[in-house]
Protein backbone atom coordinates (compact mmCIF):
# COMPACT_ATOMS: atom_id res chain seq x y z
CA UNK A 1 0.00 0.00 0.00
CA UNK A 2 1.23 3.26 -1.06
CA UNK A 3 0.82 6.38 1.38
CA UNK A 4 -0.50 9.42 0.20
CA UNK A 5 -1.75 12.41 1.53
CA UNK A 6 -5.04 11.15 0.72
CA UNK A 7 -4.56 7.88 2.61
CA UNK A 8 -3.83 9.40 5.58
CA UNK A 9 -6.25 11.69 5.79
CA UNK A 10 -8.96 8.69 5.51
CA UNK A 11 -7.18 6.35 7.77
CA UNK A 12 -9.52 5.30 10.63
CA UNK A 13 -8.40 3.75 13.82
CA UNK A 14 -10.27 1.48 15.75
CA UNK A 15 -10.84 2.76 19.17
CA UNK A 16 -9.86 0.48 22.65
CA UNK A 17 -10.39 1.08 25.84
CA UNK A 18 -8.01 3.60 27.24
CA UNK A 19 -6.48 4.02 23.23
CA UNK A 20 -4.99 7.83 21.57
CA UNK A 21 -7.30 10.84 21.44
CA UNK A 22 -9.23 10.87 18.06
CA UNK A 23 -8.69 14.35 17.40
CA UNK A 24 -5.30 14.42 18.63
CA UNK A 25 -4.32 11.80 16.11
CA UNK A 26 -6.76 13.50 13.27
CA UNK A 27 -4.96 16.64 13.79
CA UNK A 28 -1.44 15.02 13.61
CA UNK A 29 -2.76 12.85 10.40
CA UNK A 30 -3.82 16.44 9.10
CA UNK A 31 -0.37 17.85 9.49
CA UNK A 32 0.98 14.52 8.29
CA UNK A 33 -0.98 14.77 4.68
CA UNK A 34 -0.30 18.30 5.12
CA UNK A 35 3.36 17.81 4.93
CA UNK A 36 3.31 15.16 2.65
CA UNK A 37 1.45 17.34 -0.11
CA UNK A 38 3.81 20.02 0.11
CA UNK A 39 6.97 17.67 0.00
CA UNK A 40 5.42 15.74 -2.45
CA UNK A 41 5.35 19.70 -4.68
CA UNK A 42 8.18 20.08 -3.56
CA UNK A 43 9.69 16.52 -5.10
CA UNK A 44 7.45 17.22 -8.40
CA UNK A 45 9.05 21.09 -8.40
CA UNK A 46 12.50 19.32 -7.89
CA UNK A 47 11.83 16.97 -10.51
CA UNK A 48 10.94 19.22 -13.24
CA UNK A 49 13.64 21.24 -12.29
CA UNK A 50 15.72 18.15 -12.83
CA UNK A 51 14.60 17.69 -16.12
CA UNK A 52 14.66 21.34 -17.35
CA UNK A 53 18.25 21.41 -16.05
CA UNK A 54 19.45 17.46 -17.96
CA UNK A 55 17.23 18.99 -21.07
CA UNK A 56 19.88 22.55 -20.73
CA UNK A 57 22.95 20.37 -19.58
CA UNK A 58 21.81 17.72 -22.62
CA UNK A 59 22.32 21.25 -25.01
CA UNK A 60 25.34 22.63 -23.04
CA UNK A 61 26.88 19.09 -23.92
CA UNK A 62 25.72 19.43 -27.53
CA UNK A 63 27.02 23.28 -28.09
CA UNK A 64 30.54 21.84 -26.24
CA UNK A 65 30.71 19.25 -28.88
CA UNK A 66 29.90 21.46 -31.94
CA UNK A 67 32.34 23.60 -30.43
CA UNK A 68 34.87 20.99 -30.09
CA UNK A 69 34.25 19.91 -33.73
CA UNK A 70 34.22 22.94 -34.81
CA UNK A 71 37.72 23.53 -32.87
CA UNK A 72 38.83 20.50 -34.02
CA UNK A 73 37.99 21.42 -38.12
CA UNK A 74 39.72 25.21 -37.29
CA UNK A 75 42.76 23.41 -36.24
CA UNK A 76 42.56 21.11 -39.77
CA UNK A 77 42.32 24.23 -41.64
CA UNK A 78 44.93 26.05 -40.15
CA UNK A 79 47.24 22.79 -40.41
CA UNK A 80 45.76 22.98 -43.76
CA UNK A 81 46.50 26.22 -44.43
CA UNK A 82 50.21 26.22 -43.09
CA UNK A 83 51.18 23.44 -44.84
CA UNK A 84 49.91 25.24 -48.36
CA UNK A 85 51.49 28.37 -46.95
CA UNK A 86 54.67 26.38 -46.57
CA UNK A 87 54.52 24.90 -50.18
CA UNK A 88 53.75 28.18 -51.72
CA UNK A 89 57.02 30.02 -49.79
CA UNK A 90 58.78 26.93 -51.54
CA UNK A 91 57.27 27.28 -54.76
CA UNK A 92 58.23 31.17 -54.77
CA UNK A 93 61.82 30.26 -53.21
CA UNK A 94 62.67 27.64 -55.89
CA UNK A 95 61.29 30.09 -58.33
CA UNK A 96 63.31 32.96 -57.20
CA UNK A 97 66.41 30.96 -57.11
CA UNK A 98 65.86 29.93 -60.93
CA UNK A 99 65.30 33.26 -61.81
CA UNK A 100 68.64 34.66 -59.88
CA UNK A 101 70.58 31.70 -61.52
CA UNK A 102 68.95 33.11 -64.90
CA UNK A 103 69.86 36.54 -64.01
CA UNK A 104 73.25 35.29 -63.09
CA UNK A 105 73.89 33.59 -66.10
CA UNK A 106 72.38 36.64 -68.57
CA UNK A 107 74.68 39.06 -66.53
CA UNK A 108 78.20 36.39 -67.00
CA UNK A 109 77.43 36.07 -70.24
CA UNK A 110 77.47 40.10 -70.39
CA UNK A 111 79.91 40.27 -68.78
CA UNK A 112 82.12 38.28 -71.45
CA UNK A 113 80.71 39.91 -74.49
CA UNK A 114 81.76 43.66 -72.59
CA UNK A 115 85.26 41.63 -72.44
CA UNK A 116 85.33 40.85 -76.05
CA UNK A 117 83.91 44.24 -77.14
CA UNK A 118 86.68 45.76 -75.35
CA UNK A 119 89.42 43.50 -77.11
CA UNK A 120 88.15 44.18 -80.24
CA UNK A 121 87.96 47.63 -79.39
CA UNK A 122 91.50 48.00 -78.10
CA UNK A 123 92.46 45.84 -81.44
CA UNK A 124 90.54 48.43 -83.67
CA UNK A 125 92.26 51.35 -81.96
CA UNK A 126 95.83 49.33 -82.56
CA UNK A 127 95.01 48.98 -86.10
CA UNK A 128 93.14 52.30 -86.40
CA UNK A 129 96.58 53.63 -84.85
CA UNK A 130 99.37 52.18 -87.26
CA UNK A 131 96.92 53.19 -90.50
CA UNK A 132 96.83 56.76 -88.95
CA UNK A 133 100.84 56.18 -88.70
CA UNK A 134 101.15 54.51 -91.28
CA UNK A 135 98.99 57.57 -93.60
CA UNK A 136 101.13 60.16 -91.12
CA UNK A 137 104.07 58.75 -92.43
CA UNK A 138 103.22 58.39 -96.10
CA UNK A 139 102.41 62.20 -96.30
CA UNK A 140 105.56 62.83 -94.06
CA UNK A 141 107.18 61.00 -97.25
CA UNK A 142 105.45 62.84 -99.83
CA UNK A 143 105.98 66.56 -98.26
CA UNK A 144 109.75 65.32 -97.94
CA UNK A 145 109.60 64.50 -101.62
CA UNK A 146 107.53 67.71 -102.80
CA UNK A 147 110.19 69.64 -100.94
CA UNK A 148 113.31 68.12 -102.86
CA UNK A 149 111.17 68.51 -105.70
CA UNK A 150 110.16 72.24 -105.40
CA UNK A 151 113.66 72.61 -104.46
CA UNK A 152 115.29 71.20 -107.33
CA UNK A 153 112.42 73.28 -109.27
CA UNK A 154 113.57 76.12 -107.31
CA UNK A 155 117.48 75.33 -108.52
CA UNK A 156 116.63 74.71 -112.10
CA UNK A 157 114.66 78.01 -112.11
CA UNK A 158 117.24 80.15 -110.87
CA UNK A 159 119.24 78.70 -113.15
CA UNK A 160 117.11 80.01 -115.88
CA UNK A 161 116.53 82.98 -114.37
CA UNK A 162 120.72 82.94 -114.68
CA UNK A 163 120.89 82.08 -117.56
CA UNK A 164 117.83 84.14 -119.47
CA UNK A 165 119.52 87.23 -117.65
CA UNK A 166 123.69 86.47 -118.93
Amino acid sequence: MSVTPLVVRQKEFSTRFRGFDVQEVDVFLEDVAKEMDALGKTIEQLAEEKHRLDLENQGYRKRENSMKNAMIQSQKVIDQMKENAKKSSQAVIANAEVEAEKILSRAHNRLSQLHSDIIELKRQRIQLEMQISAVLESHSKMLEMTKEENKAADETDTTLKFIKHG
